[in-house]
This record gives C-alpha cells, sequence and structure tokens, in this order.
C-alpha cells in the first residue's frame, strides 16, 4: 500500500516557519488554515472575476443578478431580500442598484404586496446576460476545481461547512 504524497510546501508553510523562527514560545497553528482560506479566496477571487469580466459585470454585478435569477420568476425581490442576502448595508445597495438600473439589467417595479415598497426586478436584458453568465461561472469554477479528486471535494466541502456553520454561529 503507498503512502499518500505529502503536499508542497507553499507560501503559508514559509510564513509559519518565519513565526516558528521568530516566536519559537508562540503556537501558530491556527495560521495554516486561515492562512489558507485567505490565499484560496483571493486567488479564487481573481479566477471568477476573469470570468465575470466576460460580460461586463464585477463580482458584486453577478452576485446581485445571480440572487435575482435564483429566485424564479418573475426574478424579483425587495431591497432587504437582496441586502440581507448579499451581507451589504442598505446604503451600499441603493448605490449598486443604480448602477445596475443605469445599465438596462434590472428595474424596480411597485410592489403588489406592500404599497410603501418596490421590488427589484431582471429586466430581460438582465435576464440574457446572467443566464450566460452562470454558464461560464459554473463552467469556470469546474475547471478551478478539476485538478482534485472527487472525494477530497466532498470531504473539503463538508469541511468547510462545519467551519462555515461554527463561524455564522459566532456572528449570532
Amino acid at each position: 500500500m503507498s503512502q499518500p504524497t505529502k503536499p508542497s510546501p507553499d507560501a503559508v508553510d514559509a510564513i509559519l516557519a518565519q513565526w516558528q523562527r521568530e516566536r519559537p514560545d508562540l503556537d501558530c497553528s491556527p495560521m495554516g488554515p486561515i492562512g489558507r482560506i485567505r490565499r484560496c479566496a483571493i486567488l479564487l477571487e481573481q479566477r471568477l472575476e476573469s470570468t465575470f469580466a466576460q460580460f461586463e459585470l464585477s463580482g458584486w454585478e453577478f452576485d446581485m443578478l445571480a440572487t435575482l435569477r435564483r429566485a424564479g420568476a418573475p426574478y424579483n425581490l425587495s431591497p432587504t431580500e437582496l441586502f440581507s442576502t448579499l451581507m451589504v448595508t442598505s446604503g451600499t445597495m441603493t448605490h449598486r442598484l443604480k448602477r445596475l438600473e443605469s445599465r438596462g439589467l434590472i428595474s424596480r417595479q411597485a410592489n403588489a404586496h406592500d404599497a410603501r415598497s418596490m421590488l427589484v426586478q431582471l429586466t430581460d436584458e438582465g435576464l440574457t446576460l446572467i443566464n450566460h453568465a452562470v454558464e461560464k461561472h459554473v463552467e469556470n469554477e469546474r475547471q478551478i476545481l478539476s485538478g482534485v479528486s472527487a472525494e477530497s471535494l466532498a470531504e473539503l466541502d463538508r469541511r468547510l461547512k462545519e467551519l462555515l456553520g461554527e463561524l455564522e454561529g459566532l456572528a449570532r
């Protein structure tokens, strides 16, 4: 039975070695997983943004259009539902809505259930754009993960879900 191969040293290993040299009294082991998650997030963001740029979208624009698309027909949500889902402030949401509206990707519609509020809705142009962009996005994500075995990905997903649950619990 062969031994699993040990991963090559990475940038985080170098940082940990420096801390070990400079502060041998300090257990810096938490820096390993957190540093790797942060570096992965930065590198992933760069790869994802390159796909969004093909559609003249930023990451936040993609996220907002995708959130409306996932809501299902007629592809609308209240601004409160949007900013809660996207974890941004209402002020940030207002600015973002104006930008997407000026590009013709969303419109604001009267809310039939609440005369005091409006709904944010994908336009036909926004729906067409996000349908194409999400196809390329999924293809890009599949390509990014292609070097990792299905078994390893399932385990990674399970572990990240566990961490996310812990972090979300701490935020409450």
